[in-house]
């Protein structure tokens, strides 16, 4: 199932609990404090996978939590530390703040680790707090909470090539003879209800991807018919190429329709409708679409269109070869994130919690919004430990003057 939203809440693992422990061994009277230290906790980490297309592992699942660290023990024993969480995404995925809806990273290319979550730190067991007047205390560090983020996922389909048109122009049929791609193809509107990925071969060295978006219709940039859905998804393509119906079943002459895209795409985003565009005129094998052609290039005298038939195949083999040569000239498409916002680099302090993965480069990290330290708090339940030990000392000292 095609999944291109969704919002989970991940947790990292809270830190273990330091150890309060006195070593106790036979001919050692005054083994003195062996408490080990506890164990980090897992961190959350989103990693985009080759080959993974849709979020509907995060539609289903909407809590990630990683395990938390193992608490300290005896004889100088740390705690394990918790194993990180990697989450899998596709590559062109955009992950927003689910509080702030600030867009935090871009999910390109594949290969890309993001820290979300960091890990709490183990607290420090009682071994740690020996001073030279405090020999033996009987207090440790508690561990501290890991981060909790929600996270928005919106994933934008990484492709060389967009199709687009109105409903029910041939898009679906023209990428099953392009690719490999088995769209569900029908004589009717809305029969592709979601974007479809193919690859069409030139020859052994020569690849594309194409997308198939679903019909536009008036309205698609305000979100009319799902159109805010589908025009994200050809963001990312080098290349429009725009399927015009040359005897459409609608009361829609070929000129209106052409017109009724670049303007659906203007108002959605400028940047997308400055993108290199392909005129491809398709159903030129019906009675009456040779003189429709005229009337469109008559009124695009400096356009180049090109004439096929996607079910007789007719000309698809120069479309092939210009598509490709657009696509080489076209600009590559480049992170929607091109510097992070300020609130991802606060996490860069934190240390790397395991030896693998490593953290994201710097400011690919984002903080928790629930801060998962309070050094405050931490330092006033240290300090009361501290307190109480000392009353212990005091009284130990006097019990033993007394008798």
């Amino acid at each position: 199932m095609f999944i291109d939203e969704a919002e989970i809440k991940v947790f990292a693992g809270d830190g273990g609990n330091g150890c309060v422990s006195m070593r106790r061994e036979k001919y050692v009277p005054h083994g003195g404090p062996d408490g080990g230290d506890g164990g980090r906790g897992g961190s959350v980490y989103l990693e985009a996978v080759e080959g993974v297309d849709t979020l509907l592992d995060m539609a289903g699942r909407h809590h990630w939590k990683a395990p938390r660290g193992e608490p300290g023990q005896g004889k100088k024993k740390a705690g394990r530390d918790g194993s990180d969480l990697v989450i899998r995404v596709p590559p062109g995925t955009l992950v927003y703040d689910g509080d702030s809806v600030i867009l935090l990273a871009d999910m390109v290319p594949a290969g890309r680790k993001v820290l979300v979550a960091a890990g709490g730190r183990g607290g420090r067991g009682n071994l740690q707090f020996v001073t030279s007047v405090r020999q033996a205390p009987e207090y440790a560090e508690p561990g501290e909470p890991g981060q909790s983020r929600r996270l928005k996922f919106q994933l934008r389909l990484i492709a060389d090539v967009g199709l687009l048109g109105l409903p029910n122009a041939g898009k679906s049929t023209l990428l099953s003879r392009l690719s490999a791609a088995r769209p569900k193809i029908a004589d009717y509107p809305f029969t592709t209800l979601k974007p479809q990925l193919g690859i069409a071969e030139l020859d052994a060295e020569r690849r594309l991807v194409i997308a198939d978006i679903p019909g536009l219709i008036e309205g698609a940039h305000e979100g009319a018919g799902l159109g805010l859905t589908f025009l994200r998804h050809i963001e990312r393509t080098r290349v429009l190429v725009h399927l015009i119906d040359m005897m459409s079943l609608e009361d829609i002459t070929p000129i209106e329709a052409y017109e009724s895209l670049r303007s659906e795409l203007a108002k959605y985003s400028p940047k997308l409708a400055a993108k290199p565009e392909i005129l491809v005129a398709n159903k030129m094998d019906l009675t009456g679409a040779p003189e429709a052609l005229a009337d469109l290039r008559d009124y695009l005298p400096g356009k180049q269109i090109f004439a096929i038939s996607a079910v007789t195949g007719t000309g698809l083999r120069p479309l092939l070869e210009e598509i490709w040569q657009t696509v080489q000239r076209a600009p590559k498409g480049e992170a929607i994130v091109e510097s992070p916002p300020a609130i991802m680099s606060e996490v860069s302090a934190w240390p790397t919690p395991t030896a693998e993965p490593k953290a994201a480069e710097p400011g690919a990290t984002i903080p928790s919004t629930e801060t998962a330290t309070d050094d405050a708090e931490l330092a006033a339940e240290v300090q009361a430990m501290k307190a109480d030990d000392q009353r212990k000392g005091k009284f130990y000292r006097r019990s033993r003057k007394a008798t």
